[in-house]
């Protein structure tokens, strides 16, 4: 069960309460999933009673006991479902549904995270002139598109961005200097509001480099399949169940709510950043969780499940990328 899977569970569960006049009120429109927070439990959580108790006149613990009930019914994947706190409902995974993310990622391809979430919103953004402004909305509206939405730059504009400038005496030659993938990454890795990165840092192959570091964890994830695959080691569908997998799980898992975020806050920034802390989740699992066998070992299911695994990471890595306008390269 991915968020996204979850995220419509609840909402099912929502509108069943209300067609069975357990609940009053309007069944949102969407239901927001997340990592749980202080105080919290199992894998994710939502806050969705503590919105719904006002309309129902309820309080926001007992209409998450009631989801808690709707949600058992018909909530496969799960094995835990505990309310905490003034009404959070916490959701703890069944074992082996987390091998449900990873398909999602393979059969999704680089589109895992596109949805729609936005479908029949209408946003023209400003056409700018400046570099920073310009790719920032070029990337704006890739992002909006893959939610779903209709954007597109134009005159008749419904929005306009503001972004802090390219200082003037490096403009000219930004990507002259630096090659399109790294000024990009330069233009859009820092907030809106902060001041773009312009320096040559940006194109040194070291970890100090957090877009060599995204690129070079992309590069490793298909040698690691290439190598597999001269061995004739075939990546499998199976739960990873290592410990050390479970922060690069997290990170796949909430690949599709970043991307919505981007779009609904016009940030591409947050999916830079989330890149960044997927790639780090990677490479910290292939050292402790080794995707093929060493020495005599055997290939076993679970290299299987981590080539898996290491294949969705990729393909996570390569999705935001592209959506950036960023290479992904095979090789680095």
């Amino acid at each position: 069960m991915t968020p996204a899977d979850l995220s419509r569970t609840v909402l099912r569960a929502v509108r069943r309460a209300v067609d069975e006049g357990v609940l009053t009120g309007p069944v949102p429109d969407s239901v927001q999933v997340g990592r749980p927070g202080p105080g919290g439990s199992g894998d994710y959580a939502t806050s969705v009673a503590l919105r719904l108790a006002g309309p129902a006149r309820r309080s926001p613990h007992d209409v998450a006991q009631i989801l808690r009930t709707e949600i058992l019914r018909a909530g496969p994947g799960l094995s835990r479902v505990d309310v905490t706190g003034p009404g959070f409902l916490n959701f703890t995974l069944a074992p082996g549904s987390r091998a449900g993310l990873v398909r999602a990622v393979t059969d999704a391809g680089i589109r895992y995270g596109h949805g729609d979430a936005l479908a029949g919103t209408t946003v023209v953004l400003a056409p700018a002139d400046e570099p920073r402004a310009a790719v920032w909305a070029e990337t704006v509206v890739r992002l909006l598109r893959a939610q779903g939405a209709d954007a597109r730059t134009g005159e008749d504009a419904t929005e306009r961005l503001t972004v802090r400038p390219v200082p003037a005496h490096l403009a000219g030659d930004l990507f002259a200097r630096l090659g399109p993938d790294a000024a990009r990454w330069g233009l859009l890795r820092p907030a809106a509001h902060d001041r773009p990165a312009t320096g040559d840092d940006l194109l040194v192959q070291h970890g100090s480099n957090l877009l060599f570091t995204v690129r070079y964890a992309h590069a490793r994830t298909r040698a690691l399949l290439r190598n597999a695959a001269d061995l004739g080691i075939p990546s499998g569908d199976g739960d990873p169940r290592d410990l050390g997998a479970r922060p690069l799980l997290d990170t796949i898992g909430d690949h599709p709510g970043v991307l919505a975020a981007a779009a609904r806050h016009r940030a591409p920034d947050r999916v830079a950043r989330h890149l960044e802390r997927t790639a780090e989740a990677f490479l910290h699992f292939q050292e402790t969780c080794r995707p093929l066998p060493a020495g005599d070992e055997k290939p076993s299911a679970a290299h299987r499940s981590r080539l898996a695994l290491a294949e969705a990471a990729g393909t996570v890595l390569a999705g935001g990328l592209t959506l950036l306008g960023v290479d992904a390269p095979e090789h680095l």
